[in-house]
């Protein structure tokens, strides 16, 4: 594995110290990695240059950049940006799940909230955060300030996911405390009912917000290999139940099949981009389909 992938996989990012060192080994991998394929249509100069336009002052082209790439960028100023981000990560008790070999749902969705916060930050855009279970725990308006990461940072790595969902109802909270156009990012498992679901997320449209959704679930609670017995507990109600999977993954599959398609229509009819994401995926994976939304806004 070349040295720059191994930041990107979140067994290997999960062994280091804090939060803080793994947004930045993230990010550093992710942007080393514009310079290979398969993502040649991203300027690894994206932090702080723009392609240059007509009608841009001479003075402003960076020469450095021309002699290396023999393309023509002009410097990026602050004033320049004015993009808005809402990341909102699911902190219920579900998302404490992990399987064998794998990190939870909540340290894949910390650590991916925390790289992306740290990315726009670095462009000089504005970006804020909530943490929810079934209210809002954490709200942090966008903001900014390079020293905003810290902030951040410390609300995720503070944070265990604890309670049960309550996504719909807090997607609509967090609708209405949206006052300015934003890019919406939300991370959760969705365990929640899908048509309240849909009409929250639907709330941020209608307030011309664009939305991106990342639909953060373990492998195997997409095809229920877990062997021939196990013990199921709720992390939400504690329940427990002895079963053979075996026996049940048919049915299961189907099932779960039937909820991510409802949900990925849903967000689709919306023009929501949808990304399914398990907690075994490099962090590249989300981080580019955030960099080809920011392109569209």
């Amino acid at each position: 594995m070349k040295d720059y992938r191994k930041y990107l996989v979140p067994q290997v990012v999960a062994k280091l110290a804090n939060i803080e060192l793994i947004a930045k080994l993230v990010v550093e991998g992710f942007i080393t990695g514009l310079h290979h394929s398969p993502y040649h249509g991203f300027s690894v100069e994206f932090a702080e240059h723009r392609a240059y336009r007509p009608g841009d002052e001479i003075k402003y082209l960076d020469w450095k950049v021309l002699a290396r790439t023999e393309k023509y960028f002009v410097k990026q100023f602050e004033e320049e940006t004015n993009t808005r981000a809402m990341i909102i990560l699911d902190a219920s008790a579900s998302m404490k799940f992990a399987s064998n070999g794998n990190i939870s749902k909540y340290d894949y969705g910390a650590y991916l909230a925390a790289s992306l916060a740290l990315l726009m930050i670095q462009q000089r855009d504005a970006v804020g955060m909530v943490l929810y279970d079934t209210k809002i725990r954490k709200f942090h308006s966008p903001n900014s300030r390079p020293s905003f990461i810290r902030e951040i940072l410390k609300t995720l790595e503070t944070n265990k996911p604890e309670n049960q969902t309550g996504t719909a109802d807090c997607l609509s909270e967090i609708a209405e405390r949206v006052k300015k156009r934003s890019l919406i990012i939300v991370i959760s498992d969705f365990f929640d009912d899908v048509e309240k679901v849909a009409k929250a997320l639907q709330h941020f449209r209608h307030d011309q917000n664009e939305v991106i959704v990342f639909h953060l679930l373990d492998q195997r609670e997409i095809d229920f290999k877990f062997g021939k017995s196990a013990t199921f507990t709720d992390l939400e109600t504690g329940d427990k139940m002895l079963t053979h999977p075996y026996q049940l993954q048919k049915a299961y599959e189907s099932t779960m099949n039937e909820f991510i398609n409802h949900i990925k229509s849903k967000c689709l009819y919306q023009r929501i981009d949808y990304n399914l994401i398990t907690t075994n995926t490099p962090f590249d994976k989300a981080l580019v389909a955030y960099l080809n939304k920011r392109k569209k806004i």
